[in-house]
């Protein structure tokens, strides 16, 4: 089938090489010169807004999808009448404000911490005084990576806060000590089918995803995650894969946010899993049948941050993804995917890799 898929990033790559091994084809949309996905198909250089190039996208395509949340809502729905657009462009539309997305979760009884829309001091000062310091302060729209978004500890700095980040629309969250965070990920096909991948644990580093294990070792945490996502994509109706991102207390889960994409958690699932979650996106949102994301061992993935190590003296244990970008700080430039055959030597041989890009990119 041929696939129009909107962003050409590094997601929209494996994607590409998902659906080339598959026997589909991919075009994308992205105003890049020379992006990622280049490698695994025919790139239209356009906005990803740009009317024409959408256009031409849906009237070439059998279907069309994106790599990112940030797709405006109404250019996707330019195109509905001519292609069918997975996932739905009104799963989008709730990622997309997370006012909107608590909410969804309120309705689907899916725990998350306190919080609060802030349009104005006295909205903060209120949060303040209802749910208590410290709070996340957060945009309500466009941010990732720990974008958009700071701590307020002190009543005396929420003025100064509102204006590092307004004026926009913002909403205060509880801030919660959680043991640790994890990001559950699953996929539904036309037909209704829902999968979920093994429940991952993250790591981050200022605000970025550092590090990713698999899978997390407590049934009763999964079988609610899995619970939690179930909820999720069929209430939306849900045509692809989707991820959400949650925190452990104790053992509670309380949502953090979804995404409505394949997600850089799930990279590990390339190697770690007999059907990745590249690969069962392309299969849901072109119709097939989804394949079990049955786990090849234990694995465990490290996201490479503003330099890549040389690949040739990488560990044998590692596969490495270079996504071709060139380096600059804070940017994703590939990641190391290990699988091993328990959790004891995954961990052993993610600290080797761990070390070897610690030295061999330092200075």
């Amino acid at each position: 089938m041929r696939i129009g898929i909107i962003g050409a990033g590094q997601l929209g790559q494996m994607l590409g090489f998902a659906a080339r091994e598959l026997g589909d084809s991919c075009t994308f949309v992205d105003p890049g010169t020379s992006p990622p996905a280049a490698e695994a198909g025919e790139i239209l250089q356009a906005a990803f807004d740009d009317p024409a190039a959408l256009a031409r996208l849906a009237a070439t395509s059998d279907v069309v999808s994106y790599e990112f949340e940030n797709v405006p809502v109404d250019a996707l729905l330019g195109i509905t009448d001519q292609v069918p657009v997975y996932p739905p462009p009104e799963a989008l539309r709730q990622a997309q404000d997370r006012l909107a997305e608590k909410r969804l979760f309120e309705r689907l009884e899916i725990p998350l911490p306190a919080y609060q829309a802030i349009d104005s001091l006295a909205d903060l000062e209120s949060a303040i005084a209802t749910i208590g310091l410290p709070l996340v302060i957060k945009t309500r729209r466009l941010g990732y990576d720990g974008k958009g978004q700071a701590i307020l500890r002190d009543s005396e700095q929420a003025a100064a806060l509102l204006e590092q980040l307004g004026p926009v629309d913002l909403i205060a969250e509880q801030w919660v000590p959680f043991d640790f965070e994890v990001s559950a990920i699953g996929a539904r096909s036309t037909r209704g089918d829902v999968v979920v991948y093994p429940l991952t644990e993250n790591r981050h580093a200022d605000g970025i995803l550092r590090e990713s294990r698999a899978p997390v070792d407590n049934p009763e945490l999964a079988s609610l995650a899995a619970d939690y996502m179930s909820r999720l994509l069929n209430h939306l109706d849900y045509v692809g894969v989707l991820a959400l991102e949650l925190f452990v207390v104790g053992e509670q889960l309380l949502a953090n946010e979804f995404a409505p994409r394949v997600h850089n958690s799930g990279h590990w699932t390339i190697e770690g899993v007999a059907a990745s979650q590249f690969h069962n996106h392309i299969l849901a949102v072109t119709g097939r049948e989804l394949e079990p994301p049955t786990a090849r061992g234990h694995a465990g993935m490290l996201n490479l941050i503003g330099k890549m190590p040389p690949a040739d003296a990488l560990p044998a244990c590692g596969q490495l993804h270079n996504y071709g970008k060139a380096p600059r700080p804070g940017r994703k430039l590939g990641h190391i995917t290990v699988v091993a055959e328990s959790a004891t030597e995954r961990d052993r041989q993610l600290a080797e890799i761990v070390d070897f890009v610690t030295k061999s990119t330092a200075g």
